[in-house]
């Protein structure tokens, strides 16, 4: 496979990468920075807030759902203005959102962290029909929030855990039962990071510290795996035409010596097909 750099922008920790189906354009976060990042017609995009955001969902053809440190708001690409739909964790100063995607249902399921990976202090939340409700508390970094095509089941981690959960899922995308294991990284020492689901139900996992994505089947076992030349890879996303395109995002922070490759976005041609990203509705 042909690892190509998207963005030459180094990203100090770039996160929640977005294929938006129908402006057929790539989305992604430098949060540390606290910027969201495109490409338009080949050339660099990028908006600035003023507090961490880290993840997105779509609402509309101009329009994004945008998880910050404080909130969920919606957010016109054309004006851009925002519309606040619920305070996340605004009461506590200390963590921040991260990792979040849109489920089949047009919820939108985001985690929360602290700034500084405080352990569990953060949760995973799903936003859905105008509310907001905790699904599970005492998480230290929530990543890998995705789901199956057959909308039977979520997945999620808590990094630190070096385990991928599965979680069943009821008919109105609620958890049904407890969650399951469905990756077991801690022999390897792997530390699972942001994750996505193909079309025929397996999941592309980013390992930080690892230089890598893996690919597991729908029963969790490793299939493959492509190598990046960027050391923390954070999360992947499908796109480009057909859903045929692996983007993946990467952070540079922490690493003493980081080599021009580092945080930068790539881009990963493949056979096989994503799926598309859920809308977002409010």
């Amino acid at each position: 496979m042909s690892v190509e750099v998207y963005d030459t922008r180094t990203c100090s920790l770039g996160e929640g990468p977005l294929w938006h189906p129908e402006r057929k354009q790539l989305f992604w976060f430098d949060i540390n920075n606290r910027k969201m990042l495109s490409r338009s017609n080949g050339e660099p995009q990028s908006w600035q807030f003023d507090e961490y955001v880290s993840a997105a969902g779509w609402i509309g053809q101009n329009e994004l759902l945008i998880a910050s440190e404080t909130g969920l708001f919606s957010f016109d690409l054309v004006t851009q203005k925002r519309r606040e739909l619920c305070e996340l964790e605004s009461e506590n100063s200390e963590t921040r959102s991260n990792d979040g995607r849109a489920d089949p249902w047009g919820g939108f399921w985001i985690g929360t962290m602290g700034k500084s990976a405080e352990p569990e202090a953060g949760a995973i939340y799903r936003f859905f029909a105008g509310k907001i409700t905790k699904l599970y508390s005492d998480i230290t970094i929530s990543n890998s929030i995705c789901f199956s095509p057959d909308k039977k089941y979520a997945y999620f981690t808590d990094t630190v855990s070096r385990k991928i959960l599965r979680q069943p899922l009821d008919a109105e995308g609620w958890p049904a039962g407890e969650s399951e294991l469905f990756v077991d990284l801690r022999v390897e020492g792997l530390n699972p990071d942001g994750s996505v689901v193909d079309s025929d139900g397996c999941l592309w996992n980013a390992q930080w510290g690892a230089s890598r994505v893996a690919r597991y089947s729908p029963n969790g076992e490793f299939l493959s795996a492509i190598t990046l030349p960027s050391q923390q890879a954070t999360c992947p996303a499908f796109g480009g035409d057909n859903l045929k395109t692996l983007f993946v995002t990467s952070a540079s922070e922490g690493l003493s010596a980081p080599s021009d490759a580092q945080g930068k976005t790539f881009q990963v041609p493949l056979s096989a097909f994503g799926q598309p990203e859920n809308q977002v509705k409010l």
